[in-house]
């Protein structure tokens, strides 16, 4: 009878221990919270999201390094971490044409929906043409490269904070303070524009591909490009034609290229014309060098500042 009382607490005993062990488990996996992730399909939006959210999510880059936003397909591996992911903010405005049936398991963002969109004006959408191209020519009509705006930056933060809120209400008060710095940061930037573009000797911009429209209305200058809004329009002998003497009538001294789009014809462009070649950084991505330097929308925002007013020649 003894050795049966032992063997009873002994089960007692264990079973108690099993229990502590399950509830401890238990307790343990709600403590380590999942970290939410959150996909992004421009450097824009990265920088946005990095800078509200700083180490709360995991940013899943859509986008790889140096690709260019205009052209890109994703792999089934990378749509596949898409569809992992908790929450998406994509561009729109015709941006990613792979957005297009392709359905979202979790919320998916559209953020050209949340800013003032500018629509093109005659003649800005591309180059002439082409029978074999007419597919590739169709556009929506509006610039995409809205986030070349200080105030759709300034929409753009509001909203991520929000949808960040609603994803993570524990962290409701860095998401506030953070989205204040930033627009902060914003508005200075756009003192900054406002201030060294006031007064310019030049009023003609040239670019391969049209990328600064909103910049053009915003301070005032025109913008002449190569291959219009898209980057995959191939220019014609009349392009080339057509820029070559807008530099000689205007005295332009510099045009602009990106580094994700073929330059080979601008380079032939500026080498006959004489006249200096610089990088124009659109932002809808960064390279892997950029991306090891840490670089930030404001920094390249200063950056291109400098060029612009080195360009058209400001006070």
């Amino acid at each position: 009878m003894k050795k049966f009382k032992n063997l009873i607490f002994i089960l007692v005993f264990v079973v108690l221990i099993v229990q502590l062990y399950v509830l401890y488990s238990d307790n343990n996996k709600t403590t380590v919270a999942k970290e939410p992730m959150v996909g992004v399909s421009s450097f824009a939006l990265y920088d946005i999201v990095k800078h509200i959210a700083k180490d709360s999510i995991k940013i899943i880059n859509v986008l790889p390094l140096g690709v260019d936003p205009h052209s890109f397909e994703p792999t089934p591996k990378l749509m596949a971490n898409i569809e992992k992911s908790d929450l998406l903010f994509f561009s729109g405005a015709g941006l990613e044409p792979w957005t297009q049936g392709f359905s979202f398991k979790s919320r998916a963002i559209e953020v050209s929906k949340y800013v003032d969109l500018r629509e093109l004006g005659e003649g800005e959408h591309q180059h002439e043409h082409h029978d074999d191209d007419e597919e590739q020519c169709k556009h929506t009509g509006v610039d995409p490269h809205y986030w070349l705006d200080f105030s759709n930056m300034k929409k753009m933060t509001l909203l991520v904070r929000d949808e960040l809120t609603k994803l993570q209400p524990e962290h409701k008060e860095l998401y506030k303070k953070s989205a204040d710095t930033y627009i902060q940061m914003l508005e200075k930037l756009g003192d900054a524009y406002e201030k060294e573009l006031a007064s310019c000797k030049l009023n003609l911009v040239i670019v391969n591909h049209n990328a600064i429209g909103y910049l053009a209305h915003n301070y005032g200058f025109e913008v002449e490009s190569l291959s219009g809004i898209t980057t995959e329009a191939q220019p014609s002998p009349r392009d080339l034609t057509r820029i070559f003497e807008e530099i000689q009538k205007d005295g332009v001294s510099t045009i602009f290229f990106e580094n994700f789009v073929n330059n080979k014809a601008i380079r032939t462009v500026a080498n006959d014309a004489k006249v200096e070649l610089e990088v124009f950084h659109s932002l809808g991505n960064i390279t892997a060098d950029e991306a090891k330097q840490n670089l930030t929308y404001e920094q390249i925002m200063y950056a291109n500042l400098t060029k612009l007013s080195k360009a058209l020649v400001c006070k």
